[in-house]
Parts: structure tokens; C-alpha cells; sequence
């Protein structure tokens, strides 16, 4: 079972989306750009129990919380439309009548007149199911229902209702944020533990068997032999003196419970042991992480109950979890279920998934929602992928923009620039808060395809290089790849910085690395030498400092306007395109110390 495709419309922070899913997707973004809202759209769905609580949805599960028109009377509905293929035999035989056919190579639904091509190679069987919430005035609340939306389409008045049992069959489990956990362990209605004693069929009597040897304590707690006995009593007489209470023996008792099923439910909690010679802890009471991990059992349980027919979404295990454990989840995901949905702002989880796996996801003010995968270009191999995913690429896909520089000592200059410019100037919006990065090219044959990538996925990249080592047909390569090119007009960073910044500044950069260099490894005269030979020696133990952050510790040495002329301008278009959000005014009548 496969989700391939999903419409979106007047859900939450999205006014419209259509997205084609291919297999396991990781969803990545800005935050509040809607993946969290992709996965709650698929509960709403999929999800055998979700439209199960009261209300199923409230007002801000609508766009802009708009459930009606002007008028006030006309109804602006969420509906939310999957479309399931390589569909299982037993969701097959339960949806017979609704099945239609997809075209696989074209992405579409097989139409009317179209019956000799069912039996074709591009097509398949496949199940559409929407979701539609409203707001009901009569009963003055909100209502929702799955349908089968073919027979919608079809004009049926009254398109029937997807029974819970067909969504049990689709097999869609949602893991949300640490929100979870404080109720996955728990055996409420729906809990992960109430799962998996449904389709291990051992429900049944189970609640009335608990019920009976709770009443049935031997003693009980309230019995004679107990210090609670001598206050019920004198409770008893006092109620006598008001009303009658019924005879043969104590009418006040005491249970653990009020044993009914659904406060059993709640009550009954599970508990863990740590480590040897310690006391079980009931479950909330254990780390964030531990308790991640065992909601994670619990889903490895259901999923293996469930073979391969699972879909999963999950959102962010990586909270709370080291590394390992979160490729160990992120590998389970892929390996074991049908189809998985995650997001993650983790590179140990995204480097599990393969380029074609990951989408990434932009909204524009008018709340249109995009998914775009990410495509390798022609000019980058896979392994250049990989090799550079962890350190550089993860950061740069989750972020707004990226300045991509041609080696190191690029990289390092402009973060150490960056930081003293923001701090000299609060108008300026800071990278890591715009969610710009800072990656290094390592080397001139990386930029382009660097480039290409980033423009292939629509994120916004600005180049710094040194223009000496080009021919102009590769500056208008880069120019077409990249938001806007910036040259070092020097043979190099090192060089760059020994012309521009002061020798002063220089001067005092050599001293402190004299001070470090007992043994005069790094060849710095004591006495000052002229400006020449001062850069001279800056260009040589930059060079040989590309490593250990020399750039940075020179740059940190200076005021703004000591910087690198070529990188102030980088920069500042950077700040330019990225500036900082303006706040708020008063409004008129509402201006400080001014009454409202």
C-alpha cells in the first residue's frame, strides 16, 4: 500500500497543494512552511481513529480559521483528497466497488472510455479517499467524513461513509513530536498500546476481568485491618444523622479505580524498570530519549503485526536521540514499512534517504503549498552527493539561501565577517537567523555543480571565487547558476586578505601566533618588519592555516571597516536580500502612554 498522491485544500496554513509522493519521502523546509500540517492532513484521512474525538477538527484547522463565507452562511470546507495504490488484496476486497485505475507514466486517472487500457503495463488499481470538515450551524459545531471520493465525483448525493475498517486495513500510523509520548504508553482509546491489543485480539473480557479482581481485592483497601477503616466509620455515622444509608455492613468503600472501562483506561499506566536494583518508574517519569525509544518498540511491534503493510509518518525523531539511534530509526522506517513520511532538520536521518526521497517544501503568501524532490544535476555524481551531504548540503537544504565559497579560507572569512558586521550594525538580519549558510566549494570544480544544485531545488545561492583562475565562458556558467556571482579580484583568499587588511591589524595577528610558536616553526620576526614583507608572511601562514581557523582569528582582530572590501559587498547583498523583519507599528490613537 502507497500514498502516491495528495491534494490539500483549506487546511491549517495551507489554501491549496497537490503533491505526488514517490515511495519513502523526506519532507524538509522552513518551520511553519507545513510538513507537520501534510502529516495531520493524512490522519485526518487515514487515520482509523482520529475522526473519532470531538470535535474531529476546530477553527484554526481552517485557513486563515475562515469556515464561512461573508454572508455568514455559506460553508468554506477542508477537504483533503490521497490516493492509494498497489493496494493489498484485503483493502482490494473491502473497496471492490470504488477502485479506479491510475495511469502511472502520466499521473492521472484512467477516464471514462478508457476501459481497454486497464489491463495495460501503465496502469494500476488504485483507491481514492477524501476527507471533508465543515462547520454544521444547526448543531453550532464542526463535523468531518472520510468518503470515497469517486463516488463524489460521480455526482452521488450521498457519497458513503469509509468505514473504520478499511482504514484499519490501509495500516497509516502517525508518530507526532514528543506530543505522543504522553499518551502512547497509556491504554486510552487509540494509544499505541490500545493498537496493539486490538489486532492481538485480546480486548475482549480483558476490561471486565479487571474490573472484577479490582472490586474483588483480597483485603481490601479499605478493610478493618487498615488505618482507613476508623475514618470511614465516623464518616458513616455522620451521614446518618442526614440520611439513611443501606444496611449489612459498611455503605462507604474505597477502590483503586472507579472501574469503569474508560477510567481503567486512564488509570492503568506502564512502568519501567532502569536498571538493576531500582524501582519501576511509571513511563512519564523516564528521559525524553528513553521514552522515545519505547514508543518506537511499541511501532515496531505494530508494524511487524502488521508485515508490510504499513505507512508511516513521523515527525522529527530526532529529538532527544543521539546519532546512532537515529539512523537506526530512520533505517527501520525504510526497510520495514510499506512507505514512510518524516520530518527531520537532523542530516543523520536525511543522508538515510536518497535525493529522489526528499522533498522540499515552499509556500507563498497567498498559501499555496510546493513539494519539490530533490534532483541531482547532471554535473554531480552521486558520490559528490555523499561526500558532501553531512557537512555542507543538509544545512544549506533546510535553510533560505546559501553563500557558497570557493575553499576554506572563503568560508571561514565571511563567517567571521558576517559575525562582526552584525554585531556593529543591529539593523542587519543575522545569517544564522535568516537561515543562510555558509558552505565551502572545496576547490574551483565544485562551484558549478554546487550551483546547478541549488538552483535545481530553488534555493538561492550567491557565489564568492577567485576570478583569475576563469575564463569568462566559466564566469557566465557560475552567473547562470548562481543569485549573483562575487569575485576576489586577488590569486586568492590568503592574498585577499594580506592586501586589505591593515598591516597593523596583520602585525598584531603574527605577534599572537609568535606567542603560540616556541619553537619559531612558524618563522615570525621579533622586531616589525615593513608592511611588505608583514603581508608576505600573512599570505604564507594563511596558507598553512587553512585548517585551524587562521582567517577567522586575523578577521576577528578588526573593525567592520578594516574588512575586506570584496566581502562586505558579498555580504551585503546577502543582507539585502534577506533583511531584517520590520516590526509591527501602533496604530494611530495607540502610540505609548497614549490611551487606547
Amino acid at each position: 500500500m502507497k500514498l502516491t498522491k495528495l491534494k490539500i485544500h483549506n487546511f491549517r496554513g495551507i489554501r491549496s497543494a497537490e503533491l505526488f509522493i514517490d515511495g519513502h519521502t523526506l519532507l524538509i523546509g522552513r518551520n511553519n512552511v507545513g510538513k507537520s500540517t501534510i502529516c495531520e492532513a493524512l490522519d485526518l484521512v487515514l487515520g482509523p481513529d482520529r475522526l473519532a474525538r470531538i470535535p474531529p477538527v476546530e477553527e484554526f484547522d481552517f485557513f486563515n480559521a475562515e469556515y464561512l463565507e461573508a454572508d455568514g452562511e455559506t460553508q468554506i470546507p477542508v477537504r483533503i483528497e490521497v490516493l492509494l495504490t498497489d493496494l493489498t488484496d484485503e483493502v482490494a476486497r473491502l473497496c471492490f466497488a470504488n477502485l479506479e485505475h491510475w495511469h502511472k507514466g502520466e499521473r492521472r486517472l484512467l477516464a471514462t472510455g478508457e476501459i481497454d487500457q486497464v489491463d495495460a503495463a501503465h496502469a494500476e488499481r488504485c483507491l481514492r479517499l477524501t476527507t471533508v470538515a465543515k462547520y454544521d450551524p444547526e448543531e453550532d459545531q464542526f463535523i468531518a467524513r472520510t468518503i470515497y471520493s469517486g463516488e463524489e465525483a460521480a455526482g452521488e448525493d450521498e457519497p458513503r461513509a469509509v468505514p473504520t475498517r478499511v482504514k484499519r486495513a490501509i495500516g497509516f500510523l502517525y508518530l507526532r513530536a514528543l506530543r505522543t509520548g504522553s499518551r502512547a504508553l497509556s491504554l486510552e482509546r487509540g494509544s499505541l498500546l490500545d493498537m496493539i491489543l486490538r489486532m492481538k485480539e485480546v480486548r475482549t473480557g480483558l476490561w471486565e476481568r479487571i474490573r472484577k479482581r479490582l472490586s474483588d481485592l483480597d483485603p481490601p483497601i479499605d478493610s478493618d485491618a487498615t488505618e482507613l477503616a476508623p475514618i470511614l466509620d465516623e464518616i458513616e455515622a455522620r451521614l446518618a444523622d442526614y440520611i439513611e444509608l443501606g444496611g449489612g455492613g459498611r455503605s462507604t468503600r474505597l477502590f483503586v479505580s472507579q472501574l469503569t472501562r474508560e477510567h481503567l483506561r486512564k488509570t492503568i499506566a506502564f512502568f519501567l524498570r532502569m536498571s538493576q536494583g531500582e524501582a519501576p518508574l511509571p513511563f512519564q517519569e523516564v528521559g525524553t530519549g528513553t521514552l522515545n525509544i519505547l514508543v518506537l518498540a511499541l511501532l515496531t511491534f505494530i508494524a511487524e503485526i502488521k508485515k508490510d503493510n504499513v505507512i508511516f509518518a513521523m515527525e522529527e525523531p530526532e529529538i532527544a536521540l543521539p546519532p546512532h539511534t537515529q539512523r537506526r530509526i530512520a533505517k527501520y522506517l525504510l526497510e520495514e514499512t510499506a512507505q514512510c513520511f518524516i520530518t527531520s532538520h537532523s542530516p543523520y536521518v536525511i543522508e538515510r534517504f536518497e535525493p529522489r526521497q526528499i522533498m522540499r517544501l515552499t509556500r507563498d503568501a497567498a498559501g499555496t503549498l510546493t513539494g519539490t524532490p530533490i534532483m541531482l544535476p547532471d554535473e554531480m555524481r552521486p558520490k559528490s552527493y555523499r561526500q558532501y551531504f553531512r557537512r555542507a548540503l543538509a544545512e544549506a537544504m533546510l535553510g533560505q539561501g546559501v553563500i557558497v565559497g570557493e575553499g576554506l579560507t572563503e568560508r571561514d572569512a565571511l563567517i567571521a565577517s558576517a559575525v562582526k558586521m552584525e554585531e556593529a550594525d543591529a539593523n542587519l538580519f543575522p545569517l544564522d537567523v535568516s537561515g543562510v549558510s555558509v558552505i565551502d566549494a572545496e576547490g574551483q570544480g565544485n562551484l558549478q555543480r554546487l550551483g546547478q544544485f541549488f538552483k535545481t531545488i530553488g534555493i538561492p545561492a550567491f557565489a564568492f571565487f577567485d576570478r583569475t583562475r576563469r575564463t569568462q565562458a566559466e564566469i557566465d556558467a557560475l552567473a547562470d547558476v548562481y543569485e549573483m556571482c562575487h569575485e576576489n579580484p586577488y590569486p586568492g583568499a590568503e592574498a585577499l586578505l594580506a592586501a586589505e587588511i591593515p598591516a597593523d591589524r596583520q602585525w598584531q595577528f603574527l605577534q599572537a601566533l609568535r606567542a603560540t610558536d616556541p619553537d619559531g616553526r612558524y618563522g615570525i620576526p621579533a622586531a616589525r618588519p615593513n608592511d611588505d614583507d608583514i603581508r608576505g608572511h600573512t599570505t604564507r601562514l594563511l596558507e598553512g592555516l587553512k585548517g585551524a581557523g587562521g582567517a577567522a582569528r586575523l578577521l576577528e582582530l578588526c573593525l567592520v571597516q578594516e574588512l575586506p572590501g570584496p566581502i562586505r559587498a558579498l555580504l551585503n547583498t546577502v543582507y539585502e536580500r534577506f533583511p531584517k523583519p520590520q516590526r509591527p507599528q501602533p496604530e494611530a490613537g495607540n502610540q505609548p502612554g497614549e490611551a487606547a
